[in-house]
């Protein structure tokens, strides 16, 4: 078209260049529009491959996740029984320990209260020898005898 448009008369010639110009124009508006639609055709039609491949992939990893989801619950509330379970035997095992303790307690102050009366009554005898110079009721005379006494005995049985 354009040669036979140039082939023409000048008057005619310079309209037809003119609308030729603007038809090619329009020409290449038309093909990159197509170009442009095509490939976003194209574009959306992978795009939906992948999304539809994609949801039966997200379907079957969802049920997955769901089922490690579900198991992993399953540990925790067995996990959390077991802790309580371990704080219920801790609390009475406390409770045990502390009435041991208190028991431990009443015997330790028993004991300290009779080793108190031992001392007090084993002092006494000697307080009261120091006060009154006997021993007993006894004075250093009739304890030297029983002493002497008791030495004879010893003596009489290394004999036998």
């Amino acid at each position: 078209m354009d040669l036979e448009a140039r082939s023409l008369q000048p008057n005619v010639k310079a309209v037809l260049l003119a609308k030729l110009r603007e038809y090619k124009s329009d020409l290449n508006n038309l093909k990159s529009e197509h170009k442009r639609l095509a490939s976003t055709n194209s574009n959306q039609a992978a795009r939906d491959d992948l999304l539809e491949s994609g949801m039966a992939d997200a379907m079957s990893v969802s049920a997955n996740q769901r089922g490690r989801l579900m198991m992993s619950t399953e540990r925790l509330n067995e996990s959390s029984d077991r802790i309580k379970e371990s704080r219920r035997t801790m609390r009475e095992t406390e409770e045990l320990g502390v009435s041991i303790l208190q028991d431990l307690h009443q015997q330790r102050q028993s004991l300290l209260h009779a080793n108190d009366m031992v001392f007090l009554l084993l002092k006494v005898p000697y307080r009261h020898h120091l006060l009154t110079g006997k021993f007993e009721g006894k004075d250093e005379k009739e304890i030297n005898e029983e002493r002497r006494k008791k030495e004879q005995v010893k003596e009489i049985k290394m004999l036998f």
